[in-house]
C-alpha cells in the first residue's frame, strides 16, 4: 500500500510516500480503507521527535485522525461490521499511520449520513481537544466565556460546543472567520490592538472564564508583534480577574509561569456524541483545503504558517 513515512526526526522534509505492507489490526483495533485524513499541528511535533523516547523505533506514519470504510477487524471487536463508514483517531506509533491507504483505529465512530469523509477526518482531535478544554476549564450554562483564537478548528468546535452547553460566548477572530462564528451566534471581537477594550464592550459585564485556543504565543497586541509575557494570557488574566480562570490548550510554558490551568489528557470516550452533534449539524469543523498523499509538503507548508484557513485534509 502507499503511505507517508519519515526514516528520520526533523522537518516536514523527512516525510516521503512510498510503498509498504498493510497494517494488521491487533486487538480492539479495526482496519480502515482511508477516504481521507487530517493533518493537524501535532503531526509536526512527532516528525520532529516528540515522545521519541516513548515510541517504538523508527520509521514511523503520519496522520493522527482519519476516516474511511472499516476493512477488517481485530481480536474482540464488535458493534461494528466490515464496509461500514466510520472516523475517529489513528495508530501512530507503527511504521504507518492515518496517511496511508490503509490505517489502523483503536476508537471509532460511524460517520453520520450527510457528512463526507472529508468533513468526518477533521473532527476528531478538535472536537475532543474543545470538549476536554470546557470540561476541565468548568464552564457553567449561562456563563459568560471568551474564546480566544476562535478561528482555529479548535476555537470554533469550543464555541460550537459551548454554544450548545447554553454558554454564552465572546470570540475572538480575524476577519476571514468572524461570519461564520456570527452565524451560529456568538459575539465578535476583533483582534489586534485595542482587542481587550472591544471585548470588554461586547460583554457589558464580567467575563467569567476565557479560554485560549490561540496558537502558541498568540497575538494580541498587534498583528506584528507578541504580547509579552505569555502571548495572550495575560490580557486573558486581566479580562477575567483570576488566572485559574484562564485555560490554555497550547502555551503550557506560558501557563506554568502565570498559574493559567491547562489540559493535556487526550481521551477519545465521546466519539458517539461527536458523531451526533456533527450529524445534527451542530459541530463543523471548516475544511479549507484537501491535497493528495504526494503533496504533503505543500500541505504541510501551509499548515505550519498557522494560517491555514481551516482544516487540511490529506485525501485518497
Amino acid at each position: 500500500m502507499k503511505a507517508l513515512q519519515f526514516d528520520r526526526f526533523g522537518s516536514p522534509d523527512v516525510i516521503v510516500l512510498r510503498d509498504v505492507p498493510q497494517p494488521e489490526p491487533g486487538p480492539g483495533q479495526i482496519r480502515i480503507a482511508v477516504r481521507a485524513c487530517g493533518l493537524t499541528p501535532a503531526d509536526w511535533h512527532v516528525v520532529d521527535g516528540l515522545l521519541a523516547d516513548r515510541l517504538p523505533p523508527l520509521p514511523r506514519g503520519l496522520g493522527l485522525e482519519v476516516a474511511g470504510t472499516v476493512d477488517a477487524l481485530g481480536e474482540g471487536v464488535t458493534g461494528v461490521r466490515v464496509g461500514e463508514r466510520v472516523f475517529g483517531p489513528a495508530t501512530f506509533d507503527g511504521p504507518t499511520a492515518g496517511a496511508a491507504e490503509y490505517a489502523l483505529m483503536p476508537a471509532w465512530a460511524r460517520i453520520p449520513e450527510g457528512v463526507t469523509a472529508e468533513q468526518a477526518a477533521a473532527l476528531p482531535m478538535a472536537a475532543e481537544t474543545a470538549w476536554r478544554a470546557l470540561d476541565d476549564l468548568g464552564v457553567r450554562p449561562g456563563e459568560l466565556l471568551l474564546v480566544h483564537g476562535a478561528g482555529t478548528t479548535v476555537g470554533e468546535a469550543a464555541v460550537r460546543f459551548a454554544l450548545h452547553r447554553g454558554i454564552r460566548v465572546i470570540a475572538t477572530a480575524g476577519p476571514n472567520r468572524t461570519a461564520a462564528l456570527e452565524g451560529i451566534g456568538a459575539r465578535v471581537a476583533a483582534y489586534g490592538e485595542g482587542m481587550a477594550e472591544r471585548v470588554c464592550a461586547l460583554a457589558g459585564g464580567p467575563i467569567d472564564r476565557a479560554l485560549d485556543t490561540s496558537p502558541t504565543g498568540g497575538r494580541i497586541d498587534r498583528a506584528d508583534r507578541p504580547s509579552p509575557a505569555g502571548g495572550s494570557l495575560p490580557t486573558l488574566i486581566g479580562l477575567t480577574g483570576e488566572p485559574d480562570r484562564v485555560l490554555t490548550v497550547s502555551d503550557f510554558a506560558a501557563a506554568a509561569e502565570l498559574g493559567v490551568r491547562i489540559t493535556t489528557e487526550i481521551r477519545y470516550d465521546r466519539m458517539d456524541e461527536f458523531a451526533r452533534l456533527a450529524g445534527e449539524g451542530i459541530l463543523v469543523v471548516p475544511v479549507a483545503r484537501t491535497y493528495t498523499l504526494d503533496r504533503i509538503q505543500e500541505a504541510a507548508e501551509l499548515s505550519r504558517s498557522r494560517r491555514p484557513g481551516g482544516k487540511l485534509i490529506l485525501v485518497l
